[in-house]
This record gives C-alpha cells, structure tokens and sequence, in this order.
C-alpha cells in the first residue's frame, strides 16, 4: 500500500470541507476521487501533501506517518502534487520551472536525463524552454505542471483536475501520458476529475465524494456499471430511473 488516510476531517475555518474520509492507494496503481464541485475532492489532496492540516485523522505515506508535515519534507519524501489550475512558475521559463521541480535533488546527471524525459513525453516544451511559461497555452502549462511534478522522480503523484480548461484532444492526450507515466515508471497515481468517462477509463480504482464524505468505492469497472454513477456522472439515461432521481441529478448539476 503507498497511502492510506485514516479518518480525516479537514477545514476551511467553521466550514468542514471532508469529514471522516478513510482511502488506500495501492502502489503502482492509478485511483480516482470522484465528486461534484464542492464536494472535497481537491482539499483531499491538499491535505495529504501538507497543504491543509486535517483537524483529525491520519495521512499514512510508505509506512510513514506525514500527517501535517511540511509540504517540502513531503516532496523530499516521493510525493508530488500537480494543483488545479496548473500554478506554473509565469516569470520563469519553461525549463527553469522544470529545475524548480528538481530542487529536492543533487544529482546533476539524474536530473539532465530526467529533463529529456519529459520533452520525450512533451516535445513541445522543449521547444518553448526557453520562453517565459505564463505564455504558454492552457494545455501547455497542464503538460508542463506534470513534467514539473515529474522531475522530483516520485513514487506518487496527486493529479488535480489536469483538464480543467482543456479541449477534448488536448485532454485525452495528456490522460495518454499519464498512463504511460503509470506504466512505463510505475508511478502510483491519485486523481481528482470532473471528466468522469476518461478517469474511470484510465484509474484501476475510484471513491465517490458528496458533502465530504465517501459514499462509494469500488473497482473502476464495476463503478461504471453501477445506475447512480451511469445517470449522475457519466450521462446514461435509463427509462426505468424514477422521476426523483432525475430531479435529483438537475439540482445537482445546477
């Protein structure tokens, strides 16, 4: 197991944002949390890299107990957290922003064949490394948060909301680097989507958020499989639903 979260409650002030959320990660998979805006997804995350300190509970890292830790002694400890909205370095350039990524670390040759890495991934960015990234594209700056990310070498990776903004293209094709990143590094993967369809399609595990608290969990197979997850999230009508589910789902999305 890579992570665990044992019983977590986190907040905004007065605002109790997840309330006694309990998760595992297996390592060398990809997992996805699942919800509708406001529902905790990205103070989930927040939380495990040290973001937020949870008033209760447990984050549980390799063993290791990182619960309110400093989020740069988190990093050095194999965790990355690419954010929602990308937060690209604007002033910097593109590969100074990628060394940004690579402070933790002092091997110089690692580092170099790590760059190539990612301009593999990303050809793009080799490209534009040297131009200021707040000029970059919105898909852009998503490749480069990721290549960022990427050049700590963690063992896992929080992915929060990568197409947020994007086209359909651009984001199916960072969803194929990210399991390409999974595959070919056996980077674990823990991902916070509004896209449901393509995170179920990619993630081999998935827990569904509402009001803070988990109320599904399964296999990424058999979730979409199930009705409330066909009707709520990925749009699949079924004529047999009763009328209150389907005002339920209108209010929802509202």
């Amino acid at each position: 197991m890579m992570l665990s979260l044992n019983n977590i409650e986190s907040a905004y002030g007065p605002i109790k944002a997840i309330r006694g959320v309990s998760l595992t990660v297996q390592q060398g998979e990809i997992s996805t949390v699942l919800g509708s805006n406001g529902a905790g997804k990205t103070t989930i995350l927040k939380t495990i890299s040290g973001i937020i300190d949870p008033r209760k509970g447990s984050v549980v890292f390799k063993g290791f107990d990182i619960t309110a830790q400093d989020p740069a002694l988190i990093v050095q400890q194999g965790l990355s957290h690419v954010p929602e909205g990308r937060e690209v370095f604007a002033l910097l350039s593109v590969r100074d922003n990628l060394l940004m990524g690579a402070y933790t670390r002092n091997d110089r040759d690692g580092v170099a064949r790590d760059l190539e890495t990612v301009f593999g991934y990303f050809p793009i960015l080799r490209e534009r490394s040297h131009q200021a990234a707040g000029l970059l594209s919105g898909g852009q700056q998503q490749m480069l948060a990721i290549s960022r990310a990427l050049m700590a070498r963690p063992d896992l990776i929080l992915l929060d909301e990568p197409s947020l903004g994007l086209s359909p293209k651009l984001t199916r094709e960072i969803f194929e680097i990210v399991v390409r990143i999974n595959r070919e590094h056996g980077t674990t993967i823990l991902l916070v989507e509004q896209n449901a369809n393509m995170a179920l399609n990619v993630a081999d595990y998935g827990v569904v958020l509402e009001n803070g608290r988990i109320v599904m969990a399964d296999s990424c197979d058999r979730l979409r499989e199930k009705d409330d997850i066909k009707e709520f999230y990925l749009g699949l009508k079924d004529d047999s639903v009763r009328g209150e589910r389907r005002w339920k789902k209108t209010k929802m999305w509202r």
